[in-house]
């Protein structure tokens, strides 16, 4: 069922993408940043199909091919399709599809997003889509993969444990729904594995050529506005807390213990600088969700164009804003749709988008980050003009270098690099309908040196249709969207990887008389992960936002400059609670947000011998056990347990996981005093396997 002439075009291999009926606006659709998982009409239009291009430029309509999907009316049989990913051999594809449509005026029904495989992809052949039965059913499932086991990773909106009342998850921005983080499922038993807790959402994983997971997460560790704006501003938001994660948890007055204030009023009369926080950066972990880690160590410091600085009394500590050097010269707010080039194995495409108002769709950018490689040699690279980045204003007039949005970048085999492209500069309307019209388009460098559009891949699929919104009918009849390519093509199955004990650390084992598969063992049996630091008072060199002269009372010094040293005595341990509500106490909306409380859970706290208050060792080490499956974070503290220096992530452990980090700011590569990362045997872990030892003997 070959559907449409080909185009001028010719690739090598045939490219998978899909179509979908614009929408608008752009805050929780299925092209927006966040909250893209939502499956109702309004969010996620019926309509759209998955396609094929093939070499020669002939299209096929798979969907259709297949049996599945409606014209005109879309009513029970009607779909919407996203998130193709194809099979290392290059045979078979997944994808997301959500099946059915409200089939009268005012009905209300609940559809969800499901993962299904397709075969028969070649020309001739008729293809055949068949559900994933053994997925969660009842949750939107979106963003699928083939892990390198053939396991199936991807995104869903399930509750971290499953909790009912904890669904949906909202975050911890707009406190929209959002998904829970990045899940691995075994298509054959259906076993579930959270390999990531993400409070605000984790976003389109890939595996590159290493065995990394790749994705991008957000990141906005900071107080809720929302409580901020009912505090100061009577916003009405109805933002309370509950007393635990329970279902029969009571509802008291809103409470927050993140130890920096968001808003101004909360900052006078201390000597903290408000703190805000928010990125979508690229991030990476194994597959079996050990080692969680900002891809590379890149932080702010390496990519962002301005960093406050968090204390307004210390001279040493100072906003960043560009005045001081670094290798990377291109800064970036955000990096969305992740690709890994395959002829420069370990460099990655991407778009840098506003939040709102662009579909994610903005400028394609790209960095090499290849495994070792130390993240200040790191530069980011303009593919598109930087004036593509962000929307026109308004009444304003777009630049000669505004050639539209682009999203979805696909670097193919032969070299040419494919995208998503709308010609549209400005901010996506809020009423009437959608003005981007995104078209699969190959790039070419302009004469100065940026790239452009070249050759649309399709001559436009058009299609005329209606559906209950479920108020409205609307009526549609235009070119669909295009968006979402991935080349059909074999790539070689990168092996696994596995996590592995540093040399460092076996000495200290070695040394404590204790046999690491053994303690990993009780560590699994006990669902507990151990984290090792091995020198807290060790800071990136780039990062002079937070206090880096840091020294352990009767201990180990690192003072780079004179002035003020902060002595740092505890580590204060976080874990990620599903506390917040929203909507008042009389009438609350469903789900909860995350908030930031004391480390409680019974495991862990046991463990670390009732107190969320770890020791720093005379060497800078810390060595904790950690609560698995839940995203956490901690502070260093002075004597008084004042809070010091601020991790800036949330972080998941996995049940067995043994993680080390050599500084709590993972060095670039060199520390405030020219110094590369600690390599000392942790006294703090010694004195935990001797205690553990002689109550596990």
């Amino acid at each position: 069922m070959l559907e449409a002439t080909p185009q001028a075009f010719s690739a090598v291999y045939p490219i998978l993408f899909v179509t979908q009926v614009p929408v608008r606006p752009d805050f929780t659709t299925i092209g927006s940043t966040f909250g893209n998982q939502l499956s109702d009409v309004q969010s996620a239009t019926r309509g759209g199909d998955l396609w094929i291009r093939y070499p020669d430029g002939t299209l096929k309509n798979l969907t259709k091919a297949a049996g599945w999907g409606v014209d005109g009316f879309q009513n029970a049989g009607g779909i919407a399709v996203r998130d193709p990913s194809v099979h290392w051999d290059g045979k078979k594809a997944l994808f997301s599809m959500v099946v059915g449509s409200p089939t009268s005026q005012y009905q209300v029904k609940t559809f969800y997003w499901q993962i299904y495989e397709i075969t028969g992809l070649g020309k001739t052949e008729t293809p055949k889509i068949t559900r994933i039965t053994t997925q969660p059913s009842n949750y939107n499932n979106i963003s699928p993969i083939y892990g390198t086991d053939d396991k199936i990773i991807f995104t869903t909106d399930r509750p971290r444990a499953g909790e009912a009342h904890h669904y949906p998850q909202r975050d911890e921005y707009e406190e929209a729904p959002v998904v829970t983080g990045l899940w691995s499922m075994d298509p054959s038993s259906g076993l579930l594995k959270l390999l990531n807790h993400a409070p605000s959402g984790n976003f389109t994983p890939i595996i590159d050529s290493y065995g990394r997971v790749i994705f991008t997460q957000w990141d906005h560790l900071q107080r809720d506005q929302q409580a901020d704006a009912d505090t100061y501003d009577n916003a009405g938001y109805g933002t309370f807390n509950y007393t635990s994660e329970a279902a029969t948890a009571s509802k008291v007055t809103r409470k927050e213990i993140f130890p920096e204030p968001r808003a101004q009023e909360e900052a006078q009369g201390t000597n903290l600088y408000p703190h805000t926080f928010n990125q979508f950066f690229p991030w990476t972990i194994h597959e079996d969700g050990t080692e969680g880690e900002v891809l590379n160590h890149l932080g702010r410091q390496e990519l962002h164009g301005y960093i406050p600085s968090t204390f307004n009394d210390d001279p040493n500590l100072t906003e960043y804003y560009g005045q001081y050097s670094r290798v990377n010269k291109n800064s970036i707010n955000n990096f969305f749709q992740i690709k890994e080039d395959p002829k420069y194995p370990g460099c990655y495409f991407g778009v840098d988008a506003p939040e709102f108002s662009t579909h994610a769709s903005g400028q394609i950018i790209s960095m090499c980050a290849q495994l070792g490689r130390a993240a200040d040699s790191i530069t980011v690279n303009y593919v598109t003009h930087r004036d593509t980045a962000s929307y026109t204003q308004a009444g304003g007039t777009p630049t000669v270098n505004s050639s539209g949005h682009y999203r979805d970048p696909l670097p193919l085999q032969d070299g040419t690099l494919v995208a998503a492209h709308t010609a549209y500069t400005y901010a996506e309307a809020n009423s009437g309908a959608s003005k981007y019209d995104f078209r699969l388009t190959t790039l070419k460098k302009n004469s100065s040196g940026y790239m452009v559009p070249n050759q649309l891949l399709t001559p436009g699929i058009q299609k005329t249709l209606s559906y209950w919104d479920p108020d409205t009918k609307v009526n549609f009849s235009g070119t669909l969207w295009e968006l979402q390519p991935v080349e059909v093509r074999p790539r070689t199955r990168p092996n696994m990887l596995k996590s592995t004990l540093p040399a460092p650390e076996q000495a200290v084992f070695q040394k404590a008389g204790v046999d690491p598969v053994a303690f990993q063992n009780y560590l699994k049996t006990n669902q507990l992960a151990l984290a090792v630091v091995r020198n807290v008072t060790v800071r990136d060199r780039l990062d002079k936002q937070q206090p880096f002269n840091l020294q352990v009372p009767g201990g180990i010094k690192s003072i780079a400059t004179g002035g003020k040293a902060y002595d740092v005595s505890f580590l204060q341990l976080f874990q990620a609670d599903m506390i917040r509500g929203l909507g008042g106490m009389a009438n609350p909306k469903p789900g909860r947000r995350v908030l930031a409380q004391e480390l409680h859970e019974g495991r862990a706290l046991t463990a670390n011998v009732g107190t969320n208050f770890m020791q720093v060792g005379a060497d800078g080490s810390v060595a904790m056990f950690m609560p698995v499956n839940r995203a956490t974070t901690w502070q260093l503290t002075d004597a008084q347990k004042k809070g010091v220096v601020r991790e800036r992530y949330w972080l998941t452990f996995q049940s067995g996981e043994i993680r080390v980090c050599a500084s709590c700011h993972g060095l670039s590569s060199r520390d405030q005093l020219g110094r590369s990362e600690p390599m000392n045997e942790p006294q703090a872990l010694y004195k935990l396997l001797v205690n553990w030892k002689a109550k596990n003997p």
